[in-house]
């Protein structure tokens, strides 16, 4: 029987199936929320799936309470792993709905996601938060402007919130990966040396840790996942 629940965004990606399965393994009980329009096959033993847009306060406050819904598992930690990438032209050469649209992928459901669980949490007694942030973040490269933006945000916004409810008993910590080694990176960058990247293997335990206690004296951590890259 779980005793502790855990909220994980994206966790239909790429990412978030080795991360969804590291906290069933370990006996939590997981809500991974989804759009409607993305179906799954039927959710893995331990694995509830409510339907929410992420986007969307309203949806995301349902999602939240469901997610703390079971007295006997109470929320313990959100996982926000929803985002996107997209890369083009330098900063004269993009857009501005471009580079705002990095900014509501990523940031936007990362917000919404723990704003709604940060009062169930301090309820909970404490918790824990881990973002998803990105290399790029601390180490932009050329045609990132709008992700690399939007990944320095989730940072800050992290380092935020670890501030701001430490005395609460709520941690906040963020990964930083570089290139994920999935099906949809090896599609799009065919010729690259895929050993170097790391896999969501490799990051989810580290994801999980941060939940856990036994990472309870770490709070605004920003850790380096990038594997051989």
């Amino acid at each position: 029987m779980s005793e502790r629940s855990v909220l994980v965004t994206g966790g239909t990606g790429g990412l978030g199936g080795a991360v969804t399965a590291a906290f069933a393994q370990a006996g939590w009980r997981v809500v991974v929320p989804q759009r409607e329009s993305r179906p799954s096959a039927g959710p893995p033993a331990g694995v509830v799936r409510p339907t929410a847009d992420l986007m969307d306060p309203v949806a995301v406050a349902r999602a939240v309470e469901e997610a703390a819904g079971d007295p006997a598992a109470p929320l313990r930690a959100v996982v926000n792993l929803v985002g996107g990438y997209a890369s083009g032209g330098k900063v004269h050469e993009t857009p501005i709905e471009e580079f705002e649209r990095m900014l509501a992928v990523n940031l936007r459901p990362t917000y919404l996601v723990t704003q709604a669980a940060l009062p169930y949490l301090m309820a909970a007694g404490g918790g824990a938060v881990v973002c998803v942030s990105a290399r790029a973040a601390v180490a932009p490269f050329p045609g990132v402007a709008g992700y690399a933006t939007a990944k320095a945000a989730v940072l800050a916004f992290a380092n935020a919130v670890a501030v701001e409810y430490r005395s609460a008993g709520v941690r906040c910590n963020t990964v930083l990966p570089s290139v994920i080694d999935t099906p949809a990176n090896r599609a799009a960058q065919p010729g690259a040396d895929h050993r170097r990247w790391v896999t969501p293997a490799e990051i989810a335990p580290v994801v999980r840790f941060l939940a856990s206690d036994e990472s309870a004296p770490t709070s605004g951590a920003a850790l380096p996942v990038y594997g051989r890259a």
